[in-house]
């Protein structure tokens, strides 16, 4: 594809981009003046800002060490961060940090992101992980913005439809100054795509820097409040349609070995958590919804086979109160969720085959064996009860993971550096 192609199309998916994200901002209660931000009109963003884009909730996640680095090494600089999605501007807007302004990216439309660029005007910008936007691109490149790609990846997926829009692609990655990969299979995928091969290096994964997920510090009371310390417990976090069956299957597959073991299931979008509370009690389980438990959870609590997660912002929580993960969205085919949240606590962790979104991270699992792959809902029960029969294996996964994290912090640092360095070369 290129160029003159790309400016047809990007009209048609302008389109349907827009509809998508007007109905997500009704549903998030979005004002009116706020949704304008899409077309690169509303207010002003601030000028003279670092500033970061993070698509979506995943990406504002691996972005916040980044954004908390910025405010310390720079004080006296304002921070701007686009999303696009307004559960993406939700998850800035509740990480309360002092300085932090937030806009909504505007679709990929010529006039809606000079617009945007010419009104904000930043130092430099940060691209987090996968957002090849040509017309954006372009626009910071005649502006002068200087861009920094940073956790870049590039799924088994998004390398083969990038394959396929060239050399639109090759002339977009021929624009930031430095493209900072997750690790070395990413570096290639960017280079064979027609990047600078000397604009590419090994930048690391920002999500290693991230802290611990938020609410870890309260898991054991919340273990305490559902059962005895011998109870088995694992987790099924951040599941997606398809997946339920198999997160069932998987527990009455454990419970024929352990029979009062219990699970803690946490849906990955918040509208999914009545649609899984009916499939577990149609399956003859009795359930508890953590919004609905008190300070002092009474003996119904106690006894539930399962611990609803209908809250946001408490992975941590759920995570840190089991002994056992297994991340969703890897045995449906979208990529898989986040493996380095029950890693950093010390959880052994058990996927689905497709962890294509976390593909460096589960491979750096799997090196040092601290991560199970499984491929249904009877292979993760069977896995389930192997480990909760070898607890020593379960403690060698979780070191192993833990010493993984560890290892592959100081992606912030890194790109600090080189922000500092592209800005001085002016």
């Amino acid at each position: 594809m290129r160029r003159a192609g790309y400016a047809v199309l990007s009209h048609l998916l302008a389109l349907v981009m827009g509809a998508v994200l007007w109905r997500r901002a009704a549903r998030n209660n979005v004002p009116a003046a706020r949704r304008l931000e899409w077309l690169g009109r509303g207010g002003a963003p601030p000028s003279g800002t670092w500033w970061v884009h993070a698509a979506s909730v995943g990406e504002v996640e691996a972005a916040l060490p980044l954004i908390r680095g910025l405010r310390e090494r720079f004080p006296e600089v304002p921070v701007l961060v686009t999303t696009t999605t307004p559960e993406g501007a939700a998850r800035i807007t509740a990480a309360g940090i002092d300085d932090v302004h937030h806009r909504f990216l505007p679709l990929d439309l010529p006039g809606a992101v000079r617009r945007f660029v010419v009104a904000a005007r930043p130092r430099a910008g940060v691209i987090v992980e996968t957002e090849l936007w040509p017309h954006l691109f372009a626009a910071c490149e005649r502006a002068g913005v200087p861009l920094v790609l940073a956790s870049g990846r590039l799924s088994d997926r998004a390398f083969r439809r990038y394959q396929r829009q060239q050399p639109l692609i090759g002339e977009v990655l021929g624009v930031p100054q430095r493209i900072l990969a997750q690790d070395s299979t990413a570096a290639g995928r960017f280079r064979a795509l027609g990047a600078p091969p000397g604009r590419v290096e090994i930048g690391g994964n920002l999500k290693f820097d991230r802290d611990l997920p938020a609410g870890a510090e309260g898991g054991a009371a919340l273990r305490a409040a559902l059962c005895s310390a011998e109870v088995p417990v694992w987790a099924a976090v951040s599941t997606r349609e398809g997946e339920d069956e198999a997160v069932l299957a998987a527990h009455a597959a454990l419970r024929r070995h352990h029979p009062d073991a219990r699970l803690i299931w946490v849906p990955r979008h918040p509208q999914r958590f009545d649609t899984v509370a009916r499939a577990a009690a149609d399956a003859g389980l009795s359930v508890a919804r953590r919004s609905l438990l008190a300070d002092a959870p009474g003996r119904a609590d106690r006894e539930a086979d399962v611990l609803l997660g209908d809250t946001l912002g408490e992975m941590g929580l759920y995570l840190a109160a089991a002994d056992v993960a297994f991340v969703g969205g890897s045995l449906v085919p979208l990529g898989g969720q986040n493996l380095l949240e029950p890693a950093a606590l010390g959880r052994p962790v058990l996927t689905g085959p497709d962890v294509s979104n976390f593909a460096a991270v589960a491979r750096a699992l799997d090196a040092v064996e601290a991560r199970i792959e499984v491929a249904d809902g009877d292979a993760l029960g069977a896995a389930l009860a192997e480990l909760f029969d070898d607890p020593e294996r379960g403690r060698r996964m979780a070191v192993a993971g833990q010493d993984v994290v560890a290892s592959g912090r100081g992606a912030v640092a890194r790109v600090l550096g080189v922000l500092e360095e592209t800005v001085a070369a002016g």
